[in-house]
């Protein structure tokens, strides 16, 4: 019954948002690198530093996660509405993974594992808010990495806080999984969702022991980081925005639907999320066998984006 209450609260809310945003033109307007023609409401995703805070007060979700998503969501907020500059963004970032780090007791283990999860989580946050760039893909990316959580006996105690979270999702796919999108998530929503999933991320190592998980996230990984070092070797500015995602080449050059493609990369997560739990569970989840699946998923991944590239060029040759 409380979930259902917190379904039609977020319903309800988000439709409030749309007021706000349209009354005051907090909108997303195409140019040459976006992946959409339409004007659209920017922002949408603020719902989900809304579920944090609702999770915080039905006691939920720790002060220090939830001071950690509703900093970062504030900022990029403002950040949405008037671009600011890297360092206030940089700045809640870091304070962010601090409180993170805090929640989980990390300061109290070895000392040199925290600049690498320092390193790895600013990173998944920044990978994770350039991967937002067509219909569908954060929401459906984001709920296949908090269904999976929810499938580990360690986090039954999470569960609460992993089905709202949930429902956030549903909320938010309800304008934003469509071939015209009422909504758009804005840095507010991949930013805070990024840090989120981060912090669970961070718990199920730690809480397991087993470094296996963070194949969880390895889709979007592998595009992020092969898309980043090929646009470092073109000499580009990886920080201004681009369309050299596989996502992207499929859904703007290939012309496949952007739905489609957001749920094709959701499902392969979940294919892959499935198998590490089957694994753990029934077998050895070593960090061989989990570099092995991350060297197949790589060679994987580049046979298809090399596939696509060929198919892209051809086209505009043809043309």
């Amino acid at each position: 019954m409380i979930y259902t209450a917190l379904f039609f609260l977020l319903i309800g809310i988000e439709l409030f948002y749309f007021k706000i945003a349209d009354t005051y033109n907090i909108i997303d307007k195409p140019n040459s690198r976006s992946s959409h023609s339409a004007i659209t409401l920017r922002g949408g995703g603020i719902i989900f530093p809304v579920a944090i805070s609702t999770a915080f007060f039905l006691g939920y979700v720790s002060w220090e996660i939830a001071l950690a998503v509703l900093l970062v969501a504030a900022v990029s907020f403002i950040d949405d509405i008037k671009p600011l500059s890297q360092l206030p963004r940089f700045a809640s970032h870091v304070i962010a993974v601090g409180l993170v780090f805090y929640d989980v007791n990390l300061f109290a283990e070895t000392i040199w594992l925290l600049p690498i999860v320092f390193v790895l989580l600013i990173g998944w946050v920044n990978a994770f808010n350039f991967m937002d760039g067509i219909n569908g893909i954060t929401v459906l990316y984001a709920l296949s990495a908090i269904v999976s959580f929810a499938f580990l006996p360690i986090h039954q105690a999470s569960l609460p806080l992993l089905i709202t979270m949930g429902l956030s999702c549903v909320v938010f796919g309800i304008f934003n999984v469509r071939k015209k999108a009422k909504t758009f998530a804005g840095d507010v929503g991949s930013i805070s969702m990024a840090v989120f999933l981060g912090y669970f991320m961070v718990k199920t190592i730690l809480d397991s022991g087993q470094i296996g998980y963070i194949l969880f996230f390895s889709v979007y990984g592998i595009d992020a980081v092969v898309t980043i070092i090929n646009r470092l070797i073109k000499k580009e500015n990886i920080f201004q925005p681009h369309r050299s995602h596989l996502y992207q080449y499929l859904a703007n050059e290939m012309g496949y639907p952007h739905v489609i493609v957001a749920m094709v990369y959701a499902v392969l997560q979940l294919g892959v999320n499935a198998l590490i739990i089957y694994v753990d569970k029934h077998g050895s989840l070593s960090l061989y066998f989990s570099g092995g699946v991350l060297l197949l998923l790589t060679l994987i991944y580049l046979g298809i984006r090399t596939f696509v590239l060929r198919q892209v060029h051809l086209k505009k040759s043809i043309v």
